[in-house]
């Protein structure tokens, strides 16, 4: 959707002089969507002689990707070539370059055909190449956006080979992503394999110096919380002066958030960090149509919901929001969520004064 320039401007108003520095973490499809709501607030060199853009709005926009993936294209790249799952890192390279773009559009095709090659997407293995060349998942990484020409940096959680193992409420364990996402049980608690990794040190730079850090949208126990086991991220999370937002799911998930509320997935996120993270909580408040409702029903899922009184009582405050598009699915509308997110990092806000 786009954003108009007045909205632009009516944001610039309440930002810093340098601009914001914003650090967007977590995977799979909800953090490529938020990063198109980001970007669009990101200008490139040649936007800054517009208007609108002076000055930029986000100075610096940064993403931080969960690397368990072990399915599909990246779970067969991962165990050929002993490398990190390159799919929710290149729907990220994707999301942040210039959608219209020749490179843009190749990095999304995937093959329907031709042995070995069926099923895997052409970015996929553009990362597994340039990897294989540098030796170096992160700087295969780096090459690849400064070939689309991102509008930010996208930096693995961790570049160590992790697996996720859940804690089930009857004490069975689930190892693997793929597993723990087709497991009927609830999770309680989830671990990574090893335990103690390590992020990038540009990824704790990139924290300690944020405006604004987000969690969110996505998959709870295997999109959002493998961020926060890394070692150091949760907490230098908390010890960043950053204004720290959670952007709530639309829908529950099957074998991952049935039955939770928004409260529920906060007290999750901060019950593996072992502290309190968030400042605000950015929930939709538009109602899911009866049509797409009974699709969700079908699969036992449903519009989460917002228990407010709960979430104050966490020490978070709620931000209600019109952050629904609906096509197939129920999805965010990335231009009002990335809206928002920038108005709570103004000097105004009563949380940064």
């Amino acid at each position: 959707m786009e954003t108009k320039p007045a909205d632009i401007l009516s944001i610039e108003k309440s930002t810093r002089q340098h601009g914001l520095r914003v650090v967007a973490i977590g995977g799979g499809t909800g953090l490529s969507t938020l990063l198109k709501g980001l970007k669009l607030f990101a200008p490139n060199p040649a936007e800054l002689t517009a208007a609108s853009f002076a000055p930029p709005v986000i100075s610096d926009l940064c993403a931080v990707v969960t690397v368990s993936d072990d399915g599909g294209s990246s779970g067969r790249l991962r165990k050929e070539f002993n490398m990190l799952p390159p799919g929710d890192v290149r729907n990220c390279i994707v999301a942040l370059s210039e959608d219209e773009a020749l490179l843009s559009r190749l990095f999304r095709h995937r093959f329907g055909k031709g042995s070995g090659l069926e099923g895997h997407s052409f970015g996929n293995l553009f990362l597994a190449a340039l990897t294989d060349i540098t030796h170096d998942f992160s700087e295969a990484v780096r090459l690849s956006s400064e070939v689309l020409v991102t509008r930010g940096h996208i930096f693995p959680a961790t570049t160590s080979n992790i697996e996720l193992e859940a804690v089930m409420e009857d004490g069975t364990r689930v190892r693997g992503e793929t597993k723990i996402t087709a497991s009927k049980g609830r999770i309680r608690e989830l671990i990574l394999v090893p335990a103690n990794v390590e992020p990038l040190p540009q990824t704790l730079e990139a924290i300690a110096h944020a405006d604004i850090i987000s969690i969110g949208p996505g998959s709870l126990f295997t999109s959002l919380i493998p961020n926060l086991l890394v070692e150091g991220i949760a907490d230098a999370i908390v010890a960043s002066s950053a204004t720290k937002v959670y952007i709530c799911n639309l829908m529950t998930q099957a074998n991952e958030s049935l039955g939770l509320t928004a409260a529920d997935h906060i007290r999750a996120l901060n019950r593996h960090a072992r502290q309190r993270i968030f400042d605000y909580a950015l929930i939709n408040r538009a109602p899911v149509s009866d049509e797409l409702k009974a699709k969700y029903a079908s699969e036992g899922a449903c519009q989460i919901v917002a228990d407010l009184d709960t979430i104050e009582a966490l020490g978070v405050i709620p931000v209600l929001g019109d952050y629904l598009e609906e096509a197939a699915v129920a999805r965010h509308n990335a231009a009002h969520v990335a809206r928002d997110m920038l108005h709570l990092a103004s000097a105004e806000n009563p949380r940064k004064q």
